[in-house]
């Protein structure tokens, strides 16, 4: 069974065009890894500035090599000073099939 992941990132708002453009690089990066199924890039409509990736991983391991690249860690670098909160990342369990 794949891993399903929502990570929200909340930039303060001077910040949002630098931490769109570092994530855009990011994801670029990610769809090529290994146990990488899907990885995608919002950001929210009604409040802009804050960004959610929707992922999906093979398993829990490719999904501990992914916060172990270096993509990962530049983009961590680029919002350093960026955020306007905690960047907080939401592994899933199904409640319903479908």
């Amino acid at each position: 069974m794949s891993l399903h992941v929502v990570a929200t990132l909340p930039a303060k708002p001077e910040a949002t065009d630098a931490i769109r453009a570092a994530l855009r690089t990011l994801v670029e990066a990610t769809r090529q890894e290994e146990g990488c199924l899907s990885y995608d890039l919002y950001e929210s409509a009604s409040a802009p500035g804050m960004f959610v990736t929707v992922e999906e991983w093979t398993d829990q391991a490719a999904l501990d090599a992914h916060m172990r690249t270096p993509h990962i860690a530049a983009a961590l670098e680029a919002a350093e000073g960026a955020l306007a909160g905690d960047i907080a990342i939401h592994p899933l369990v199904p409640v319903s099939a479908g």
